[in-house]
């Protein structure tokens, strides 16, 4: 199939972060978009004004029989009316990975892939190459701050960059020109089974990586490549590495340690450790492909991160409110410990939702140790996405493993009743599934 003779495509699941960055791209590129998704969001309307068609009930009459091409993501269930439809009728299908895979295999592609880190490093990334002056086509699996889109494109881009999922191995579809791991912590074991299996996949993904081409991984992480390799991480053993962190006047810093130099004061626009080894992973590609790394630490100055990655939605001397993605222990622990190191004074209560009834049982003990650094947790049911229930994995199982002697166990819909009367002063809200529905009226509340 040759995607430069599309007129029309469907997307199945057009609201999802990572389809409707795919659906931006080819309208950028005059393709006519049609789309279902489940229910509507400040997303599809946006993807709306932007001339695409989308509707919101499964209704098979609505899929413009001139369709070219439709492309969907495994979340769709496989009763979904549509979706039987498509296949009926014999439409040109293709996976969201593979449709990638197509259109970054003639450009020179940097991919990032990690259990977590994908969406803050391409998005860091993308605002250094911006900075300098450098076309590139960026599709994201968040919204950056700086550019307010999860697809940004210029013209005779001479980058692609994409994020590479490691769900459903959807990330050995990609060959790319360089790589990044940032991390390969267990998940997504209803795919693997196994960690060693997860690992392996990974070293699989390595491979693919172009002749010539350049694996940029985290210092440490076990990963054996036929590549060249530069590393990166808070560790001095690393290729590129960062010393003296320091928060000065609200603001993390730290030096930059490279071969034999050094450049001083780098001063990050967002907070936290783990964004410092974000920012680290964008030095290293900025490094590698031989442009400016000076001017390419001054440009983190301004870089404002994504939404719902640490992102700080209040911060006065009453209140403090930071809403975050973090889904996984080790998110948590970042998250929780960067709001530590920036309010060193603060009790912090955090609000989580569990997201995906297979990782809640694969990392319970895990989920436990996270939450458990938190002053006060307010846990609330998990949400399911995809999955159906698994008998005894519940919050409340969840719960009674937290050694914490603030904690409290309610439902999504009390949320607001419960801040209101217990007013925290310092609260985070955390997960990937719809707890983000939550983080305007917490806001509003919050700030009366």
């Amino acid at each position: 199939m040759n995607f430069n003779e599309l007129n029309t495509i469907y997307f199945l699941g057009i609201g999802g972060i990572g389809m409707s960055a795919l659906a931006r791209y080819f309208r950028d590129q005059g393709v006519e978009i049609h789309g279902y998704d489940r229910t509507a969001s400040h997303l599809t309307r946006e993807l709306e004004t932007e001339g695409m068609h989308i509707h919101y009930q499964e209704n098979p009459a609505l899929i413009p029989e001139h369709t070219d091409l439709v492309i969907y993501t495994p979340a769709i269930p496989q009763n979904n009316a549509e979706w039987n439809y498509i296949r009926e009728k014999g439409f040109q299908i293709m996976k969201r990975s593979a449709v990638l895979g197509k259109i970054t295999a003639d450009k020179f592609t940097i991919a990032i892939a990690g259990t977590h880190g994908k969406t803050s490093i391409t998005t860091t990334l993308a605002h250094l190459l911006h900075q300098l002056e450098i076309p590139f086509t960026a599709l994201i699996g968040g919204i950056g701050k700086n550019f307010n889109s999860n697809m940004i494109t210029h013209k005779d881009a001479r980058y692609m960059l994409v994020e590479a999922d490691e769900f459903d191995k959807s990330f050995l579809q990609l060959h790319p020109d360089i790589a990044i791991i940032s991390s390969m912590d267990a998940d997504h074991l209803d795919i693997y089974h196994s960690h060693q299996h997860m690992q392996e996949t990974f070293e699989q993904f390595a491979q693919n990586i172009k002749p010539g081409g350049l694996l940029i991984s985290r210092y440490g992480l076990p990963i054996k490549t036929d590549h060249q390799n530069l590393t990166y991480g808070i560790d001095e053993q690393a290729d590129l590495n960062a010393t003296n962190i320091q928060v000065k006047q609200g603001k993390f810093c730290f030096d930059l340690v490279m071969k034999q130099s050094k450049i001083t004061p780098v001063i990050m626009g967002v907070p936290g450790r783990h964004n410092i080894e974000n920012a680290l992973a964008a030095l290293s590609v900025i490094s590698a492909i031989d442009h400016d790394i000076k001017n390419a630490c001054n440009a983190l100055t301004t870089y404002q991160g994504v939404n719902r990655r640490f992102d700080v939605r209040i911060n006065s001397k009453e209140v403090t409110y930071i809403d975050d993605y973090a889904h996984h222990p080790e998110e948590l622990k970042a998250s929780i410990n960067a709001t530590r190191e920036l309010f060193p004074d603060r009790r912090i209560t955090g609000i989580f939702q569990p997201h995906l009834f297979s990782r809640t049982r694969d990392l319970m003990q895990e989920f436990a140790d996270s939450l458990a650094l938190l002053d006060e947790v307010v846990l609330l049911p998990i949400y399911p996405a995809r999955e159906e229930p698994i008998p005894g994995i519940t919050s409340a199982v969840l719960f009674e493993k937290i050694k914490l002697d603030k904690k409290h166990l309610i439902d999504k819909s009390d949320v607001l009743a419960w801040l209101g009367n217990n007013k925290p002063d310092m609260l985070l809200t955390l997960g990937a599934g719809d707890i983000d529905r939550l983080v305007e009226p917490i806001e509003k509340l919050l700030t009366q």
